[in-house]
């Protein structure tokens, strides 16, 4: 019998390429949403993948439909990849992000210890979790949270890591830096730059406005992350990596990588926009995943400034077919 996943928040970036790869594998793949009937799932609809899966609705803060949502999927793995997503949000919506992340994390390994049966658990924490990297982050550099998302992400880490050996739970946590793809919704200062850069190249006089163009990030291609997760299950026994390109990046330079390849100079079309900072921020992110390397098999082979060439040009593609 096929392999049956469960990938909370199959709705997001990640999850519609999750599903994309272990449907491509064999797997039966179920997701969740907080109300699968209103879900357009737009993300799987633009992979073509979204008569290919069954949707269940779940809000992982409660743990009644946590255990109901497990019970009728009955997973080998769960992918644990729900929760608000955005850290310019969590400083407006601290609750909210702290119960979307932490408290359903522990709903969600509460529930598979009370079920009592063989289930693998991947969670997604975040590099956030580090706050500023003097040097390359791995799985033993402490964090330093700088944001309520963060916060909530390295509450969900430890929460994990204590099932783990209290319980002896079969989970593991995926420490990921900053990966994009043209999913990405446009909230995100990445796909934001992408989609401006192309609407002025198509004629548009608008001006894109973004905050620090300082912060430097440890970007990759998102496609390649999600393989990393399934492959952290994959192992005889659990353990936590960070999943980075290893390469670092200004948001200047990723701005200006974006509109050279639309054919423009991006200090024509760029404004900086004060109200757009946050309350903290993280300066410097860069992750060191030679763990993951050595031990999965896994590393990134789309960086900058490729990858600022592949999302300008999906997202041209994207505006071509209307």
């Amino acid at each position: 019998m096929a392999r049956r996943a469960l990938i909370c928040g199959i709705s997001g970036q990640d999850g519609a390429y999750l599903a994309q790869l272990l449907l491509g594998k064999g797997y039966a793949v179920a997701g969740t949403s907080r109300d699968a009937g209103a879900n357009p799932f737009v993300n799987l609809a633009r992979l073509g993948l979204r008569e290919r899966v069954q949707f269940l609705s779940m809000d992982p803060r409660d743990f009644r439909t946590v255990l109901r949502t497990l019970d009728r999927a009955q997973p080998d793995e769960i992918y644990d990849l729900a929760g608000q997503t955005s850290v310019g949000l969590s400083f407006e919506q601290p609750v909210e992000a702290f119960e979307s992340i932490a408290v359903s994390t522990i709903n969600l390994l509460e529930a598979i210890r009370y079920r009592a049966k063989p289930v693998r658990l991947y969670s997604a924490c975040s590099s956030e979790c580090y706050g500023d990297t003097a040097a390359p982050a791995n799985e033993d550099t402490p964090f330093r949270p700088r944001s309520p998302y963060a916060t909530a992400k390295a509450a969900a880490h430890w929460a994990l890591a204590n099932y783990r050996e209290a319980y002896g739970l079969w989970a593991c946590s995926g420490i990921l830096f900053n990966h994009e793809s043209p999913l990405r919704p446009e909230r995100f200062v990445t796909h934001k730059a992408v989609a401006a850069a192309c609407r002025i190249s198509r004629g548009s006089k608008e001006r894109l406005k973004l905050g620090k163009l300082s912060v430097v990030r440890d970007w990759g291609w998102a496609p390649e992350y999600v393989d990393a997760m399934w492959r952290m299950l994959q192992r005889e026994t659990p353990r936590d990596y960070v999943i980075a390109s290893g390469q670092s990046c200004s948001l200047e330079e990723f701005v200006k990588d974006v509109f050279a390849a639309c054919g423009l100079a991006w200090k024509e079309h760029v404004d900086y926009d004060n109200s757009l900072t946050r309350p903290l921020d993280v300066k410097v992110s860069l992750g060191d995943a030679r763990r993951a390397e050595k031990e999965l098999g896994w590393k990134a082979q789309c960086v900058m400034p490729e990858l600022a060439r592949r999302l300008a040009e999906a997202e041209r593609e994207l505006a071509t077919r209307g």
